[in-house]
C-alpha cells in the first residue's frame, strides 16, 4: 500500500511559540500562511505542521500522490482505493472518502492507543 508523504499534524497551544521552538530544531517554514493559524515545517525529508485551534489532539497524516517535498507523483495509489482494500481487512473509520469521487478526498483511522491517521490526498 502506497500512503505517499509522512508528517506528523501538531496541535498547538501557541503557533508562534512553536514554531520558534522547530526552528531552533533546525526545520525551516516551507512557505504556508501563518494567518490561518497553521504552518508547515520541514527539516530535511521530516515534515511536521503545527495547527493552532485547529483540532484537539496531533494527528499522523499521510498524503497519497505527494513525495515528501509535496510534488505530485505520476504513480500512487488513489486515496479510495487504498480506504477499499481497508474496508476489506476489516478496519472501522472515522471519516471516510466519497469513493464515487475523482479529486481531493480524506479519510480517517483511530490506531489501537488512540492516535488519530489521516489519509488526505490532495491531487
Amino acid at each position: 500500500m502506497k500512503l505517499g508523504a509522512f508528517s506528523v499534524s501538531l496541535a498547538v497551544k501557541d503557533l508562534a511559540k512553536s514554531k520558534a521552538f522547530y526552528e531552533g530544531l533546525g526545520f525551516v517554514d516551507v512557505g504556508v500562511s501563518n494567518a490561518d493559524n497553521w504552518t508547515i515545517l520541514k527539516n530535511g525529508d521530516t515534515i511536521v505542521g503545527l495547527f493552532q485551534g485547529m483540532f484537539d489532539r496531533n494527528i499522523l497524516t499521510f498524503n497519497p500522490g505527494w513525495d515528501q517535498d509535496a510534488k505530485t507523483l505520476e504513480d500512487f495509489q488513489d486515496v479510495r482505493n487504498i480506504q477499499k482494500v481497508l474496508k476489506a481487512k476489516g478496519y472501522s473509520f472515522v471519516s471516510e472518502a466519497d469513493e464515487t469521487g475523482s479529486d481531493r478526498a480524506s479519510f480517517m483511522l483511530v490506531d489501537p492507543d488512540g492516535n488519530p491517521v489521516l489519509v488526505d490526498q490532495h491531487v
